[in-house]
């Protein structure tokens, strides 16, 4: 966007997981000097001439982008800007970030921030916030020599056209773009700033009033009362099938007077010679396993560390940087797991399988990665990791995460197989004819919704936070769900393989 620059100020350097992420920090060009009042101090002012193809093109660009609702982000002292206004039931809804400007349509119907004044009444207009009212708070430390800190930033979004774009006033008429408007259009930047002191607010507190206009602490609480009653009613079934089996063959084993009944089987025992078979795809099969178990690992751990504290969003990237570390130190059991499996199925080709337990999925999701990646370079995206990263990030898989993956392999492959306890028959059994839910799809819809029922709501603030300006820092909810789902899951999967084994 054509705002105004800082000129020859260097970039803050960023750490991995803000690079993945794409936030990239530019450097401002508002000065502040520590509790020096500004009133309506010029930044720059663009001018563009709609008669001129590269001008008219610019100011489109910004015109779309008002329509769009884009937002700037800013940060001072590592604590976000926010823009604090009121909503429904007189609360006060602080959203780190302001609009560039905003829209009234042709019908006369205010979009987006044009609620905001009732000033902004000209039809198929934009208005540019153009102007920008800060406010400092700070707390002064007492005890130490070094005067104070900063615990909350807010402003206000204004729009002035300013008459004396050289000397501004800021007071007049909003700054408005007719849709139409054909010409010259001077946009003039310009910016108070207010410092005041703030004696309640605690350093390690400061960043509390973003997290608590936001509407979802309630809404947290149901979605894990919802999850609980999955897994008592799973519990539930799970625990009365096994009874009733149990205590049906118990019975049965009572009322046997002759040995020759006991040969006699029925119902699920009928399998035991054919259950211990190697699956047809047992490499792919042993493959996932390693993967997956370290996915769940890198998954529980980074967590956990959420959970303590250590990933707070006022620790910019770390989440990310965290979770792809851990993933890549995580090789090990990883290949352990798949060549544990991949001997007990009675594979032979046992480099193939610790090639593909280190290259296949991690492969699947870079490959993925690297093509959105292309097209964000295409676009010119800042959201585009640079190349260097991205070679950073194939250096740590090559020369840290695969030879992990060795060693763990190494030493699955040199432990016994895992022992069955019954031998497995010489000729496969028939399967007889099967009921609907035996079959594939219906196993995969009825395995799926269940996991998923716990934690859709999750799912739902996670992926507000990534798409939506919104903080995440529920991770002891997060940290409940996940244990949540990992019980769904294998209660699930116990179901379905005792549904499966009646079925023969």
């Amino acid at each position: 966007f054509d705002f105004c620059q800082a000129e020859g100020k260097k970039r803050p350097s960023e750490n991995l997981g803000q690079v993945l992420f794409g936030e990239r920090i530019e450097p401002s060009p508002y000065r502040f000097t520590f509790n020096k009042k500004e009133t309506c101090k010029s930044v720059c002012t663009k001018t563009y001439d709609t008669t001129k193809p590269e001008d008219k093109q610019k100011l489109d660009f910004l015109k779309k982008s008002m329509l769009l609702n884009y937002q700037h982000h800013w940060i001072v002292d590592n604590m976000p800007v926010t823009w604090c206004y009121d909503v429904e039931d007189g609360q006060r809804f602080c959203n780190p970030g302001f609009p560039i400007g905003c829209y009234i349509t042709e019908d006369g119907r205010p979009k987006d921030a044009c609620v905001i004044n009732s000033e902004f009444h000209e039809k198929d207009t934009f208005y540019i916030f153009n102007h920008v009212d800060i406010k400092i708070y700070y707390h002064v430390v007492e005890n130490e020599a070094l005067g104070a800190r900063l615990v909350a930033a807010k402003l206000e979004p204004k729009s002035y056209k300013h008459t004396h774009p050289d000397n501004p006033d800021c007071s007049g008429v909003p700054m408005d773009i007719s849709n139409k408007a054909s010409g010259e259009v001077k946009i003039a930047y310009t910016y108070s700033v207010t410092f005041h002191e703030e004696k309640s607010i605690r350093w390690a507190s400061r960043w509390d009033y973003i997290l608590e206009s936001m509407p979802h602490t309630h809404i947290q609480w149901f979605s894990i009362m919802n999850s609980l009653v999955i897994v008592l009613f799973l519990s539930g079934m799970v625990a009365m099938i096994m009874l009733r089996t149990l205590h049906k063959d118990i019975a049965r084993y009572n009322q046997m007077d002759s040995t020759e009944d006991a040969q006699e089987e029925f119902g699920w025992k009928l399998v035991h010679g054919d259950i211990f078979r190697p699956p047809r795809k047992g490499m792919l099969l042993s493959v996932f396993l390693g993967s997956g178990t370290q996915i769940l690992i890198m998954t529980f751990v980074t967590l956990f560390f959420a959970c303590l504290g250590f990933l707070s969003p006022a620790n910019r990237g770390a989440l990310m940087t965290c979770a792809v570390v851990l993933w890549v130190l995580l090789g090990t059991p990883a290949g352990y797991v798949a060549a544990r499996f991949y001997k007990s199925f009675g594979g032979e080709k046992w480099k193939t399988n610790v090639l593909l337990t280190s290259f296949l999925c991690p492969g699947i999701v870079f490959a993925d990665f690297f093509i959105m990646n292309l097209i964000l370079w295409g676009e010119g995206s800042s959201a585009a990791i640079p190349f260097g990263t991205l070679v950073a990030i194939l250096a740590l898989w090559f020369c840290i995460s695969v030879p992990l993956t060795f060693i763990g392999a190494y030493f699955g492959f040199k432990k016994n197989a895992i022992e069955h306890p019954v031998r497995t028959n010489q000729i496969p059994r028939q399967i007889p004819e099967q009921s609907f839910y035996t079959k594939p799809l219906p196993g995969i819809i009825m395995g799926g919704i269940l996991p998923f029922g716990c934690i859709f709501i999750q799912l739902f603030f996670i992926l507000n936070s990534i798409w939506s300006h919104q903080m995440y820092y529920m991770f002891g909810f997060l940290f409940l769900v996940f244990i949540i789902l990992v019980i769904t899951c294998s209660e699930a999967t116990i179901l379905l393989c005792y549904f499966h084994l009646c079925a023969e």
